[in-house]
């Protein structure tokens, strides 16, 4: 298999481990029921497929040349664009995201409410920024793999995909946020 197979692979595998945690933690925030062993196990697996995608998706960039030059074509490369702006966007919001609680805590605790507020936001452009990479991508995986051949049934998966990370998006963005909300602001 080659290295941009391994990569779409890694993708698909990515996704369903992102959406298995991302469930799990907007079920936590709604129903206040937490449990570290379960964020964890569905913690572990999104960091490990997330990292071994990154890596081979930046080889696939610059090894193989994979279209490094988006500006001749910059209409059609569009959502090429928003997919590769997208994944560079994760990694320092994922920074935030892994210590969001702490700093929350912390801030809450020191009475700094700009420091609240600006992660509160960080948090919800780590859900935008993960979910437009998943909704760009998921169909070019499948064609990558070979499972996809028709451009109609690509834009047809692509406009489920769009829905459904738009969906879960708003679900995650508004649980999360109302539940750290509720453990934090003074009552």
């Amino acid at each position: 298999m080659g290295l941009k197979k391994w990569n779409a692979a890694l993708g698909l595998l990515t996704i369903f481990a992102l959406v298995t945690h991302m469930v799990y933690n907007v079920f936590s925030y709604i129903t206040f029921y937490y449990n570290p062993m379960l964020k964890t196990l569905t913690a572990l697996p999104v960091i490990v497929f997330l990292c071994l995608h990154a890596i081979t998706g930046m080889c696939s960039v610059f090894l193989l040349g994979d279209g490094t030059r988006v500006d001749p074509y910059q209409k059609q490369n569009r959502r090429t664009i928003i997919q590769r702006v997208s994944a560079a966007l994760i990694f320092p919001l994922l920074i935030v995201h892994l210590n969001t609680f702490g700093i929350l805590k912390g801030s809450a605790e020191s009475g700094s409410w700009v420091v609240f507020g600006l992660v509160l936001l960080a948090q919800i452009a780590f859900y935008a920024a993960v979910l437009m990479h998943v909704a760009t991508s998921f169909s070019r995986a499948l064609i990558t793999l070979g499972l996809l051949t028709s451009r109609d049934t690509q834009a047809k998966i692509d406009r489920v995909m769009y829905v459904l990370c738009a969906c879960l998006f708003l679900v995650a963005a508004i649980a999360i946020t109302v539940g750290q909300l509720s453990m934090f602001l003074p009552k």
